[in-house]
């Protein structure tokens, strides 16, 4: 049988530890590129485009990125996730909301759920009212029927011309006692040349 030597154990250590360094080296190399090991979507993203996958590799590897963190790197520090269901932007502290991050995100959601709801209310109201102003204006557009006779039910009664004369001049009298003595006067006046050019005929 073959006997090893201490010098041949020893070479056989060395090339086994040299396998294993190299092996390490190979797995830190690649391994290192594993988007398993991103600490956010950017730097997921960019170790995905490193590893030269197919583009339907690409998109599904991109897509896990975008499962896995839900906040985006900001340029000036900082993270931001954007919630489509508002249309709008939340800053963030890490590459994922906590859960105090996430109860203030749903707080502002039924806010503006409510602010919603009441510019669906609003715009129902101005509808409706449309919908009458316009009614009313079709009909007041239609064609009128037959005018209607008012007769009025309790006709006074014409007064004669004489008496409303004198009605007219007592009102004066009462306003006016001068004018009241120069009518007399004028009226007694007439008549007596009245009487007396009757007298001569």
């Amino acid at each position: 049988m073959f006997r090893i030597g201490d010098g041949v154990r020893e070479w056989l250590l060395a090339i086994a530890a040299a396998a294993l360094v190299a092996l390490a080296f190979v797995w830190l190399g690649f391994g290192g590129t594993s988007p398993e090991l991103a600490s956010d979507f950017e730097d997921c993203v960019e170790r995905v485009q490193v590893q030269g996958l197919s583009a339907d590799e690409l998109g599904g590897g991109l897509a896990a990125c975008g499962a896995r963190f839900a906040g985006r790197r900001k340029a000036d520090g900082g993270y931001s996730y954007y919630d489509f269901m508002q249309d709008r932007k939340f800053d963030i502290a890490g590459p994922n909301p906590t859960a105090d991050e996430r109860k203030a995100i749903d707080r502002e959601y039924i806010g503006y759920l409510e602010a919603q709801r009441r510019e669906a209310i609003s715009a129902a109201l101005a509808k409706q009212q449309n919908e009458r102003l316009r009614a009313d204006i079709e009909s007041g557009r239609q064609p009128a029927g037959s005018p209607l006779a008012l007769t009025p039910a309790n006709v006074p009664l014409p007064i004669p011309r004489r008496v409303a004369e004198q009605r007219a001049r007592a009102r004066q009298c009462a306003e006016d006692g001068l004018f009241c003595t120069l009518s007399k006067f004028s009226t007694a006046v007439k008549d007596a040349f009245a009487s007396s050019s009757k007298t001569k005929n």
